[in-house]
């Protein structure tokens, strides 16, 4: 959860009532369950942002969720226990903004505060144990049947970024036959890595990893994204999702950084944990990635301990597609064409390495 401190000016207009107020916005129901977590239902593929600012005396701290759309109105619902009051509001033409007040005194850890996605139209942030056994209020029909998970999502379902890369003359692999898990790093309140005009290593490598995604998809291969948003994932689920859906692969993307004052610092890697089909695959990626990036160091097909990589069943590695603060990498990382070409690369070191392992 991001620290940042932001004023919530949301006036109070009325009571929540039967008519959604969020009429028009993406929030379409929300809920405080017993146990003392916040539940959201949206459009599948929305993009929702939080934020968190601790209480001052008097002042109890606060949440927020901001969503695309404007409400028809303000609203306001009064809550209970640690929970004061919960507000919907327009902070904006096209924001609804979900507000959750705690009464003063209340202790919240901003680091424990993760909003996850859970299906492809659900979120949940667990509030803390200070917050349970409360008595459950909402609005909207949360119970409504769910859409489809993002963990079964079928192939239509990846929303591309940008034009569709060609796949004419990457290799062949039978239709259906297999299964890949693509993690884009970081997301939602962690951004990862910031480098050069202030990139974002959480936009570089969603933006690759649903490529790679459509073009795995486009060769036949069914390809399960830990995220597909801008949505915080701890690296158990990633891992658990993998394990749990006996992929054939599962791939880690990244960008790379180090301090600003050393934009000298350029290169690609891949890492994976241990010898034998992981090191091939990571081999295998590496080999691509260089070729799309001339002039870039070769860095190497390298053993490294991340946990994503280190507690898969399957061959898994970890892909880092340059610096988000070298001089070289950088301009590169930001070049909407240069992703769309890293991203084939990627998708092509992945077949090669099903085509020679089959």
């Amino acid at each position: 959860m991001s620290g940042l401190a932001l004023a919530v000016a949301v006036p109070v207009l009325s009571l929540c009532s039967a008519l959604p107020a969020w009429a028009g916005s993406a929030l379409a129901a929300w809920r405080i369950n017993r146990s003392g977590a916040l539940e959201l239902r949206t459009p599948p593929g929305t993009s929702i942002e939080a934020f968190f600012e601790e209480g001052r005396g008097l002042v109890g701290p606060r949440l927020w969720i901001d969503l695309p759309g404007a409400p028809s109105r303000s609203c306001s619902v009064r809550g209970n226990g640690a929970i004061r009051e919960v507000r919907v509001g327009r902070p904006s033409d096209n924001t609804t903004r979900l507000v959750v007040e705690f009464r003063p005194g209340t202790k919240l850890d901003p680091a424990q505060l993760r909003l996850v996605g859970t299906s492809a139209d659900r979120w949940q942030m667990e509030l803390g144990s200070g917050v349970s056994g409360l008595d459950p209020f909402g609005e909207g029909d949360l119970d409504a049947p769910s859409t489809p998970s993002w963990r079964a999502r079928p192939p239509a379902a990846v929303v591309p970024s940008g034009p569709m890369p060609s796949v004419e003359g990457l290799p062949s692999v039978p239709v259906g036959r297999y299964k890949v898990v693509i993690d884009p790093g970081h997301g939602g309140p962690d951004p990862g890595a910031v480098g050069i005009n202030g990139l974002r290593e959480t936009d570089v490598v969603l933006d690759v990893s649903l490529q790679v995604a459509q073009i795995l998809q486009a060769k036949g291969v069914q390809v399960l994204l830990t995220r597909t948003s801008e949505v915080d994932v701890d690296l158990p689920p990633r891992v658990a999702l993998a394990n749990n859906s006996r992929a054939d692969l599962f791939l880690s993307i990244h960008a790379n950084a180090l301090s600003m004052s050393r934009p000298d610092v350029n290169g690609i890697e891949t890492f994976y944990f241990q010898d034998g089909p992981s090191r091939r695959l990571a081999e295998a990626v590496q080999l691509q990635m260089l070729r799309v990036s001339p002039g870039s160091p070769d860095r190497g097909a390298r053993p490294g301990r991340f946990f994503v990589i280190r507690r898969t069943v399957m061959p898994a590695a970890l892909a880092e597609m340059g610096f988000v603060t070298g001089q070289l990498d950088s301009p590169r990382l930001a070049d909407p064409a240069f992703r769309r070409r890293i991203a084939v690369a990627i998708a092509t070191g992945l077949l090669n390495y099903l085509v020679a392992n089959p």
